[in-house]
């Protein structure tokens, strides 16, 4: 099964080699055909600290880290 991967803006990098990644998705309400816009943070290994807040990246499915980590991120 290949692994997911999906593109944010880092929201923090406050902890040592983690930073929050903010996720949007935009798609159509099912009803009301109006664009709806949901965004989700998921927390991914950043080794090197080489990201800052603002920073769009692109983050992908890995073993767990930590108790929180399940990402880690590839390019930006």
């Amino acid at each position: 099964m290949p692994k997911r991967i999906l593109q944010g803006v880092v929201t923090s990098n406050q902890n040592a080699q983690t930073v929050t990644v903010q996720v949007e998705r935009r798609f159509k309400h099912p009803l009301l055909q109006k664009t709806v816009r949901k965004s989700k943070k998921y927390r991914a290994h950043d080794e090197n600290n080489a990201f800052n807040v603002g920073d769009t990246v692109r983050i992908q499915e890995c073993a767990p880290k930590s108790k929180t980590k399940r990402w880690e991120v590839i390019a930006s």
